[in-house]
């Protein structure tokens, strides 16, 4: 099973790369909202949760040797200042912010099923239990956006319409 347990270990750096990643992401995203405060809160809120994703990652990395991967989460966390800056530029940025949210999810949702699926098969239970767990929230943060994306696109629409500043 050392294959199985490299490719493991390679998906946990990965993913925790991916958490450094989303923490910038939503801090980006939560400086720049202004107008929508439920967004604002439920962002916050799971900044803090994929904070501690990081972490709990950082932690099962920890006990392989080489741990994190320090020049990943760099790169990562440049990648998404540089999308974060992009989306100040445009004219719909809370509803481009929501959307790339959404698909993001779902990206961290696919890729700890990947990895709970090779935890069970390599039989680390108490990885299993820490990277369902950490699932669970991605999963409530998914379905958050997808109940509220109606609504955050119609008042979009409403504040545009009305020339109030809606972009953020």
């Amino acid at each position: 099973m050392t294959h199985a347990r490299d490719n493991f270990i390679v998906w946990l750096r990965n993913a925790h790369s991916m958490e450094e990643q989303a923490i910038t992401l939503l801090s980006v995203q939560a400086r720049r909202i202004e107008n929508y405060p439920d967004l604002k809160e439920k962002i916050l809120a799971h900044l803090e949760e994929t904070r501690g994703h990081a972490e709990r990652l950082a932690g099962l990395l920890d006990r392989f040797p080489g741990g994190a991967s320090p020049l990943k989460d760099i790169a990562a966390r440049i990648a998404a200042t540089a999308h974060g800056v992009g989306g100040m530029l445009t004219s719909d940025e809370v509803i481009k912010g929501v959307v790339s949210a959404y698909a993001f999810e779902h990206t961290e949702i696919a890729t700890y099923r990947v990895l709970i699926a090779a935890a069970d098969e390599l039989g680390e239970e108490e990885m299993k239990a820490e990277l369902e767990s950490i699932l669970s929230e991605e999963v409530a943060m998914a379905g958050w956006l997808e109940g509220h994306l109606d609504e955050i696109t119609r008042v979009f629409l409403m504040r545009d319409e009305r020339d109030l500043l809606a972009k953020r």
